[in-house]
């Protein structure tokens, strides 16, 4: 016999998949979507469809092995969070064009062509097929395998992401200076400054989707590397905390105690969606700064020289900081070093070009006792917040660059 409380959690877990579809039933049709939601019958047809999916989902969905039905919890809101990437898509640069109209429609163009081009997904299929094959490569850590996979992958999400967008953005914009095409939109109501930001920010969307959709292929793999490792003791204590404060939540949102192990299952992947999310986050803040120096670069160059500038800057970001400590600790021992050109044009190169050793996520991986989350949040958010500032920079220098190019 079916409980009340099982009836309600099984309409509730409908009513968020039936939400999370709504954006996706719009883009397929937005006439008729506006239609049917100001049809009475459509709603009572809605509300009878989620009573029915509610009672078949608290039947077949149910089982009194806890474990079995955590797993069933975490399989849902992997569905859920799929959806949630669909809305993306979907409505991150609608929202973009109602803020920002004229700005807005260049970037809803370029998100348009940075997706449905070939290379997209391309990068796509071979950022997964690399996250898929690192779970069964042997590191030869002697155990910690798993946090060696974790700092691949996060890193294979970023370069992946970083290519398609220095690569869409020395193209895109390249070439409609170079072919003309630029000087068609400027000549409506669209200022060199919409169509510049514009740009930027519809190829950075794109490229925030692909990274949304790696970080999706990541979160399984790392559910699923244990199970290659059974001698590994995998214990990732990040998604962990964040469980501690969303398992509540959860539960409110899933009520009823037959329920309550369906609920940790949720809780259990989107803990660990949030937790990956400081990676994420941190490896996107790269690709804002890379994109937004490619951008400025694609207003002068040829696409081949902004992919070698490009190239270079990223090496030489993560490379300065190094070769500043090494030529110090040499000068130190050493007063009559031949490095001392070397050391100048280290701090040089780390003083000019963005700190990007700073959106490093290996030294939180590999550390072994508890890192404190919260105030881990604030310093991403702070790094986060310098890779916006260094954008800006990097934009405000391509405006410059731009303004005096001769379009026609």
């Amino acid at each position: 016999m079916i409980s009340m409380s099982l009836l309600l959690a099984g309409f509730l877990l409908s009513l968020y998949v039936f939400v999370a579809f709504l954006p996706i039933y719009w883009a397929f049709g937005a006439d008729s979507f506006r239609q049917s939601v100001k049809s009475l019958s459509f709603w009572g047809a809605a509300f009878g469809g989620l009573l029915v999916s509610g009672a078949v989902l608290a039947f077949f969905g149910y089982n009194p092995d806890t474990t079995v039905l955590e797993e069933r919890g975490r399989q849902f809101a992997s569905i859920l969070h799929k959806m949630l990437i669909v809305d993306f898509f979907i409505l991150a640069p609608e929202i973009l064009l109602l803020v920002w109209p004229k700005g807005g429609a260049v970037a809803l163009a370029a998100f348009r062509e940075g997706w449905r081009q070939p290379m997209f997904w391309v990068l796509a299929g071979a950022g997964a097929l690399a996250i898929t094959v690192s779970m069964v490569i042997p590191y030869f850590t002697f155990g910690d395998d798993y946090k060696m996979m974790k700092q691949l992958g996060f890193d294979t999400v970023m370069l992946f992401a970083v290519l398609f967008a220095v690569l869409a953005s020395s193209i895109s914009i390249n070439e409609e200076i170079e072919g003309r095409t630029a000087i068609t939109v400027i000549s409506k109501p669209i200022t060199r400054r919409q169509f510049l930001i514009g740009k930027y920010f519809g190829i950075l969307l794109a490229a925030a989707g692909l990274t949304l959709i790696l970080s999706y292929v990541l979160n399984w793999a790392l559910h699923i590397k244990p199970m290659f490792d059974k001698l590994d003791e995998v214990k990732d204590q990040m998604p962990l905390q964040v469980a501690e404060t969303l398992t509540p939540f959860f539960m409110t949102l899933i009520p009823g105690a037959e329920a309550s192990s369906f609920a940790v299952g949720v809780s259990a992947w989107f803990s660990e969606v949030f937790a990956h999310g400081f990676g994420m986050l941190l490896g996107f803040g790269q690709v804002m700064v890379l994109l937004a120096i490619s951008t400025a670069l694609a207003t002068r160059m040829s696409f081949i020289i902004n992919i070698v500038i490009c190239g270079m800057i990223f090496l030489l970001g993560h490379l300065s900081p190094i070769l500043v400590q090494v030529t110090q600790n040499i000068a130190q021992s050493n007063e009559g070093s031949p490095l001392v050109i070397v050391g100048f044009l280290a701090q040089l190169f780390d003083a000019v070009l963005p700190a990007l050793e700073f959106f490093n996520m290996g030294p939180v991986i590999i550390r072994d006792n508890t890192l404190d989350l919260w105030p881990f949040a604030t310093y991403v958010l702070t790094v986060f917040g310098y890779a916006v500032i260094y954008s800006v920079i990097g934009l405000l220098i391509g405006l410059i660059l731009f303004e005096d190019r001769d379009l026609a």
